[in-house]
């Protein structure tokens, strides 16, 4: 794989309170900017990350998707230019801290690789992944295992 330039952005992190010792926000930045950099995101750019609870989510995933459940992330694309900075808004991101680590005890890995898959996956749905057919979602767990592998994260992307 070539060398990519790194990609510049401007990360809003919000960690609830409940979780804000449970976290290092260098591991969640670290993700994001991996995942900005392997897919030559546009730069400047800026995008949020929240870190908060199920009910957050599961109030998101209803408020946008109909779904009432929680949910691991969800991804609010934007891709709109700020005049102001000249950055891309790429959009909102949100992780339930505790069904993330529902996951990781599952799968018998670290929370800390868990946020990092979804911060991966949420940023990848930000810059115009899918995995609603078949090729796309090939196309996209490539990039996640690619992007999991370049920071270690000590697990691979979920098999198709």
């Amino acid at each position: 794989m070539a060398s990519r330039a790194a990609v510049r952005c401007k990360i809003n992190l919000q960690i609830a309170p409940a979780f804000r010792g449970k976290v290092d926000p260098a591991v969640l930045r670290a993700a994001v900017r991996a995942a900005l950099t392997h897919q030559a995101a546009p730069s400047p750019a800026e995008l949020s990350l929240l870190l908060t609870d199920d009910t957050a989510l599961q109030s998101l995933n209803h408020q946008f998707l109909g779904h009432n459940h929680p949910t691991d992330v969800l991804s609010f694309p934007s891709g709109e230019l700020d005049p102001a900075t000249n950055r891309r808004y790429l959009g909102d991101i949100a992780i339930s801290y505790p069904t993330a680590r529902r996951q990781a005890q599952q799968a018998a890995h670290p929370i800390r690789a868990e946020l990092q898959l979804l911060i991966v996956h949420g940023v990848l749905h930000l810059l115009g992944h899918d995995h609603a057919r078949a090729a796309e979602k090939k196309k996209m767990w490539a990039a996640q295992a690619e992007i999991l592998l370049a920071i270690k994260a000590g697990i691979t992307a979920p098999s198709l």
